[in-house]
């Protein structure tokens, strides 16, 4: 794809993201299997739904603005994957393995965080309020994840990890 101008890297940029959410709905049931906590298990269960409405949403975007909804292979969420599969592979107590669950989660959420809010910059640019209407929400559930994360981490985890 030739990207001549800010409308042609917005979808490229959407191809990327939507690719990277399909590659999140293979990794969260590997890791509600890997982790001990019922309450990041829970968490990594209710995010499941939320990347499959977000896909809904790509969708949604895709089609108001006439295109295609495909997958550009997102090399960068197939190596946070990737490392989060190895870690789950790394013999740990079962804390610890929580509390590397967790980081491995947050750097999924961090990738998100920077590119919804990439595109929502092109998209206000752009003026195309409806797209931004819904890549919006999504950012700010990305937001909201990573929080719960945090929160589930030093109210339990990473305490019971330090043991």
């Amino acid at each position: 794809m030739k990207l001549n101008n800010l409308k042609d890297l917005l979808i490229h940029e959407l191809k990327d993201i939507y690719n990277a959410e399909q590659q999140i709905t293979k990794a969260l049931p590997k890791m509600m299997d890997a982790c001990s906590s019922d309450n990041l298990r829970k968490a990594f269960q209710e995010h499941l739904q939320v990347t499959e409405n977000q896909i809904k949403r790509l969708e949604k975007v895709f089609d108001s603005m006439g295109e295609k909804a495909t997958g550009e292979k997102c090399k960068a969420m197939e190596g946070i994957i990737r490392e989060a599969e190895m870690m789950m592979s790394e013999r740990a107590e079962a804390s610890v393995m929580d509390a590397a669950l967790i980081a491995c989660a947050q750097r999924v959420e961090h990738y998100e965080i920077a590119a919804y809010g990439t595109v929502c910059t092109y998209a206000k640019q752009l003026n195309m309020n409806d797209a931004l209407e819904q890549l919006s929400q999504t950012l700010e559930e990305e937001k909201a994840t990573d929080k719960r994360l945090t929160k589930i981490a030093e109210e339990a985890i990473n305490q019971k990890a330090q043991r």
